[in-house]
C-alpha cells in the first residue's frame, strides 16, 4: 500500500485529507509542522506528502528544501496544499521541488486529479 504524509498545523485539515486520501487507498501518516514532518520522513519516506505552505516552527517551503537534501528525499511526489496562490508563491515551490500545487479549499476530485497527474494513481 503507498504512503502518503499529510503535514498541516489545522487538525480539521488534516482530518479532511486523511479521509480523502484513505478513499484512494493510501496508508496515512500526519505531521502539524516542518519538523514534525521531517521525523517522520527520517524514519521511513512516504510516496505522497501533501503540504501546507504556513506553519509554525518550519514552514512548508523551509520543510521541501530540507527534505529534497535528504537521503532518498527525492522519491516522495510533494503537493502543496494552500491558501497562497499567487503566480510568485507557486513558481518558488515549484522551483523547490514540489511537484504539484493544489489551493484550499480542495474536495477528493481535485487530490485525485493531481495525484493522478503526478503518478500516484
Amino acid at each position: 500500500m503507498k504512503t502518503c504524509l499529510v503535514v498541516d498545523d489545522s487538525s480539521v485539515i488534516r482530518k479532511v485529507a486523511r479521509r480523502i486520501i484513505e478513499g484512494m487507498e493510501f496508508e496515512i501518516s500526519e505531521a502539524e509542522d516542518g519538523e514534525q514532518a521531517l521525523v517522520v520522513c527520517g524514519k521511513g519516506m512516504p510516496d505522497a506528502i501533501l503540504l501546507d505552505w504556513n506553519m509554525p516552527k518550519m514552514d512548508g517551503y523551509e520543510f521541501l528544501r530540507a527534505l529534497r537534501r535528504m537521503p532518498r528525499g527525492d522519491h516522495p511526489k510533494v503537493v502543496f496544499c494552500t491558501t497562497e496562490n499567487d503566480v510568485a508563491h507557486i513558481a518558488r515551490a515549484l522551483h523547490a521541488g514540489a511537484n504539484e500545487y493544489i489551493m484550499k479549499p480542495f474536495d477528493r476530485e481535485i487530490v485525485e486529479a493531481k495525484f493522478q497527474e503526478v503518478g500516484l494513481i
